[in-house]
């Protein structure tokens, strides 16, 4: 494997503090009552309720219509989602916005419409071209210039956190690009985390994005460490995706406990309201903390192998092509840990051993690869495709995957060791099979 350790930092120039930003999150079964007077008591008065359809045909729906109602509320509805937002739902979303004058924002759904609804939040309150904010280099990477409109993010999937970051994900198709804008400003105001919604969604659905949340927390906590950065000048530019720090690490050893404990279970039985409410909650701790301290090489790896699909179409989903995300981040996974255990091996052996592995006796060393395996046994339990040959990917993809995932600086920036395009197409070619 090529890929290659850090360099060091000159002494006395490296990172000695990290920032901690969250949204404030309500959480427990029924609290989707209380959106009405969470919105008030941010003074919203006229809000953008953005959703998707199907999500507009559940039970959810209503109870928040009724509670933005009761509060004297008025409503303006988007329900024109789409799973994996391009750049032309982005704008419908922000032109709806506009049109519709509102001073608040409530999101009712997926990562998908809480990412669309951050989109339409930030392109109506500071109009610009789509690649102003864009993640650099696919974009210009600009900071938003100032405060956003208050949202209030009410997931009903467990497993993108998207609720509690400042991370908003789509895909680029003039570009053949997936990718995303990153910024503190983009986080919701508020999290209303209810996990009755998750009793509705298909078992692939809590698949795909349990795996999502298992990630968040996994990759968070094998980051490189924030004392290997370099200082940030001024400190109030520290990005989020700062890596492994204090913080984070309290929410993601949790996450992956619960995950372990409880991933399985939820997948299985949608009747099971303790195991599907212990994931939920174990989304909002890897949200936290990803947000705080940041993914790597297995996201980047996934905005490639979801952004090029061709014909796989998952059970549980639209019948269209597509990889969902959580499903696309998990066939990277077991490549990348397997590879990277020897950078930061007492972290993956941890790792491994709260995801329920049996570590007695095993050596530090063997973190990477026990982590691996233990991945691999829960992809395998809850039917997830067999690496990237699953989904329709050959080694004559290998050069365009590489291609696809590069360009995604700041997610590779935050690897425990330097990612080239020799590093990256090795991790490609050894997640094409597993079993």
């Amino acid at each position: 494997m090529s890929c290659r350790h850090l360099a060091a930092i000159a002494s006395g120039l490296g990172e000695t503090a990290f920032t901690v930003d969250a949204s404030r999150v309500t959480f427990g079964r029924g609290a989707l009552a209380e959106v009405g007077d969470r919105a008030r008591a941010l003074g919203m008065r006229r809000v953008a309720l953005i959703t998707d359809r199907r999500v507009r045909a559940l039970p959810w729906f209503a109870e928040v219509a009724h509670a933005l109602a009761a509060a004297a509320i008025d409503v303006a509805i988007f329900d024109e989602v789409a799973i994996e937002p391009t750049e032309l739902a982005f704008d419908a979303a922000a032109r709806f916005a506009r049109e519709a004058r509102v001073d608040g924002y409530v999101s009712l759904g997926g990562g998908s419409v809480i990412d669309t609804c951050k989109a339409a939040n930030l392109f109506a309150t500071y109009p610009a071209a789509l690649r102003t904010y864009v993640n650099a280099p696919v974009g210009d990477g600009l900071p938003i210039p100032g405060p956003l409109a208050p949202h209030l993010a009410c997931p009903t999937t467990s497993g993108t956190g998207s609720e509690v970051t400042g991370i908003a994900i789509f895909d680029w198709t003039t570009l053949h690009a997936k990718t995303g804008i990153a910024s503190p400003r983009l986080r919701p105001t508020e999290a209303i985390v209810d996990p009755r919604t998750t009793s509705t969604l298909p078992g692939e659905v809590v698949a795909a994005s349990g795996l999502d949340v298992l990630c968040h927390a996994l990759e968070s906590f094998t980051a490189r460490a924030y004392t290997t950065r370099a200082a940030a000048t001024p400190p109030t530019s520290r990005p989020a995706s700062q890596g492994a720090n204090p913080w984070s690490d309290l929410g993601c050893r949790e996450a992956m406990r619960l995950a372990g404990s409880y991933l399985v279970r939820a997948v299985r039985d949608a009747t099971d309201a303790e195991a599907r409410e212990q994931i939920m909650w174990a989304a909002t701790l890897a949200g936290i903390a990803f947000g705080n301290a940041g993914v790597h090489a297995p996201h980047a790896m996934a905005y490639a192998i979801a952004g090029r699909v061709r014909d796989y179409r998952p059970t549980g989903y639209p019948d269209a092509p597509l990889v969902p995300h959580g499903m696309a981040v998990a066939l990277g996974a077991p490549a990348v840990f397997r590879a990277f255990g020897r950078f930061r091996d007492d972290r993956h052996l941890e790792a491994a051993t709260l995801l329920g592995a049996d570590t007695r006796g095993a050596a530090v060393a063997d973190g990477g690869e026990l982590l691996a395996t233990r991945v691999v046994e829960l992809m395998r339990a809850v039917a997830m495709p067999n690496g990237l040959a699953g989904v329709g990917y050959g080694a004559p993809d290998l050069d365009a995957l590489v291609d696809g995932t590069l360009p995604q600086r700041r997610l590779l920036a935050n690897a425990p060791c330097e990612v080239d395009a020799a590093c990256a197409r090795a991790l490609f070619a050894s997640a094409m099979v597993y079993w």
